[in-house]
C-alpha cells in the first residue's frame, strides 16, 4: 500500500500548533464556552455547533454578507455561510428591511403575499403547487407522510449517504449490499429497514431491481449528493432516474436544499428534469426559518383526495407555524430581491475562481486530491477523482487531515464547513476573499509537506 501523501505524524503536529494558537487569539470564546456550559449541551444551543475542529466554536458578535466577526473581534471571510442558510450572505438588506414589518410574526391564517409568493416560486422552480414548511426537515418529513398517503404504499428509496434532514425514515446505509439503520443514529427503536431500502447513487440497475416490487411510494433523493462529501450524477442517471419512478408508479422528489447552488431555480431548472416534489429550506427566505415543498398538478389533486379520505382528528400534515407572517414576509423579500438570476451569476463566477485556485495549488503540491463543484459550491475530496457514489466518497476521507486543514483556516481568518470540505460562495463574496483563503490553503499546505 502506497503511503498516504500527507503523513499522519506531520497531521498531528501541525493541528496540535494550531490548536495553540487558537487558544492565545481566541480568550474571549472560550470564556463564553465555558460560561454557556452552564445550561447548555456541550456549551451551546444546538450540540453540532460544537463539531467545529477548534477547542471551542467562535462565538458571534455579528455577521453581515460575507464576512462575520467573533467575540474576540477577529475577522473572517465566511465560505461556510451558515451551512448553506446563508448562501444569499448573512442578513440581506431586503429581508432585513422586510423583518421589520410591524405585520406580525403568526396568525395561523394565509398572508396577504400568498397568491404573489406562489407565483414566483411557479416560475423559479417549475411546479405549479407549494406548501410551507418551517425546516426542509419537516418539508422532506411532509412529502414522505403525502407519497405513503397518495400511493398506498409504505416503503421509501433513499441512496447511499444521503443526509435530508432529521427524518429518521432517511438515516439508513447501504451496507455489503442491503439496507442498514445508520449506526450513528440516536434513539430510534423502530427497525427503519422495513420501510426504507438504500442504494448505491449513480446505479441505475439496483435502482431498477428495488423498483421492481412496486411497493416504493416514493424516492427521496439530492439531484447531486452534497453530505458525503461531493457525488455528482454521472451522464443519464437522473434521466434514467425520472423514466424508472414514472414506470413504477413511484413519486419522485428533489431535494434542493443544498443543490439550490446550481443556478437560479436549482439543479431541476438546470437539468430540465422535473420531479414530483421539489423541497427547499435553509436558505430559501435569506436564512430565516423558512422551507418550501412544491408538487405538479396531478400529485397536487391526488392529494386531495387522500385528505378528503381521511378520518376527523389529527390529520394535518404540517406545523403551526409553518407559513407564518414572519417565514412569509423573509420569503417574498428573497424572492424578489435576494434569490436573482444575477446573484448566482456572480456567485457561481466567484466559485469557479476559487475552484481553479484550489486545482492549481493542489497539482503544484503533486498532492492526488479533486475539486468537484456544483454552481456556486465546491468540495476539496482527498481523492484524484470526484467520486461516483458515497462509498467512494468515505473511503477518500480523512478525518485527521480535514479537521487540521479547518483549523489552520480558521486561525488565518477563512471559515469552511466544518462536517466536510465545502466551501461555498454567495453574491456577496468578493475576489479578494477567495485570494485570501488560497494563500491561506498554499501556506497550509507547506507545512504539511
Amino acid at each position: 500500500m502506497k503511503p498516504p501523501p500527507v503523513s499522519a505524524a506531520t497531521t498531528a503536529s501541525l493541528y496540535r500548533r494550531e490548536i495553540a494558537r487558537f487558544n492565545d487569539s481566541h480568550p474571549e470564546s472560550l470564556r463564553q464556552h465555558r460560561l454557556a456550559n452552564a445550561h447548555f449541551l456541550y456549551g451551546v444551543p444546538l450540540h453540532w455547533m460544537r463539531d467545529w475542529p477548534s477547542p471551542s466554536p467562535l462565538f458571534l458578535r455579528h455577521a453581515q454578507g460575507s464576512r462575520l466577526q467573533c467575540v474576540d473581534g477577529l475577522d473572517y471571510d465566511d465560505f461556510c455561510l451558515g451551512d448553506t442558510g446563508a448562501m444569499f450572505g448573512h442578513a440581506p438588506p431586503a429581508v432585513a428591511d422586510a423583518l421589520n414589518l410591524r405585520t406580525g410574526y403568526t396568525a395561523m391564517l394565509p398572508s396577504a403575499l400568498t397568491a404573489s409568493i406562489g407565483d414566483k416560486l411557479a416560475r423559479l422552480f417549475g411546479l405549479p403547487m407549494w406548501q410551507l414548511a418551517t425546516t426542509a426537515s419537516d418539508a422532506n418529513r411532509f412529502v414522505i407522510r403525502w407519497a405513503r398517503a397518495i400511493t398506498g404504499r409504505n416503503k421509501i428509496l433513499v441512496f447511499d449517504g444521503c443526509y435530508h434532514g432529521t427524518v429518521d425514515d432517511t438515516l439508513v446505509d447501504h451496507q455489503d449490499g442491503r439496507t442498514v439503520a445508520r449506526a450513528s443514529l440516536l434513539g430510534q427503536a423502530a427497525d427503519l429497514t422495513q420501510h426504507t431500502v438504500s442504494i448505491p447513487f449513480n446505479d441505475l440497475a439496483a435502482l431498477e431491481a428495488a423498483l421492481a416490487s412496486n411497493d416504493i411510494a416514493l424516492v427521496l433523493t439530492e439531484p447531486a449528493l452534497t453530505n458525503c462529501g461531493m457525488v455528482l450524477p454521472q451522464p443519464g442517471f437522473l434521466e434514467g432516474l425520472r423514466a424508472a419512478t414514472k414506470a413504477r408508479g413511484t413519486l419522485l422528489a428533489f431535494d434542493e436544499t443544498h443543490t439550490l447552488s446550481t443556478a437560479w431555480g436549482g439543479y431541476t431548472r438546470a437539468c430540465g428534469i422535473q420531479p414530483d416534489w421539489l423541497v427547499a429550506g435553509k436558505a430559501i427566505a435569506g436564512g430565516v426559518p423558512c422551507a418550501v415543498y412544491g408538487f405538479s398538478a396531478e400529485v397536487a389533486q391526488r392529494m386531495r383526495d387522500a385528505k378528503a379520505k381521511a378520518a376527523p382528528g389529527h390529520s394535518g400534515i404540517g406545523t403551526t407555524l409553518a407559513g407564518g407572517e414572519l417565514a412569509m414576509q423573509a420569503l417574498a423579500a428573497s424572492l424578489e430581491h435576494v434569490n436573482t438570476p444575477a446573484a448566482y451569476e456572480h456567485a457561481i463566477s466567484v466559485a469557479q475562481g476559487l475552484a481553479q485556485g484550489l486545482e492549481e495549488i493542489v497539482r503544484g503540491q503533486g498532492l492526488p486530491w479533486c475539486v468537484t463543484r456544483l454552481g456556486a459550491r465546491l468540495e476539496l475530496q482527498f481523492c484524484p477523482q470526484p467520486p461516483q457514489d458515497a462509498a467512494a466518497a468515505a473511503h477518500a476521507a480523512d478525518d485527521a487531515l480535514a479537521a487540521t486543514l479547518h483549523l489552520g483556516l480558521l486561525n488565518r481568518g477563512s471559515l469552511l464547513t466544518p462536517f466536510h470540505n465545502m466551501m461555498l460562495a454567495g453574491p456577496t463574496t468578493d475576489h479578494g476573499q477567495v485570494a485570501r483563503l488560497l494563500a491561506h490553503f498554499a501556506d497550509l499546505l507547506t507545512e504539511l509537506a
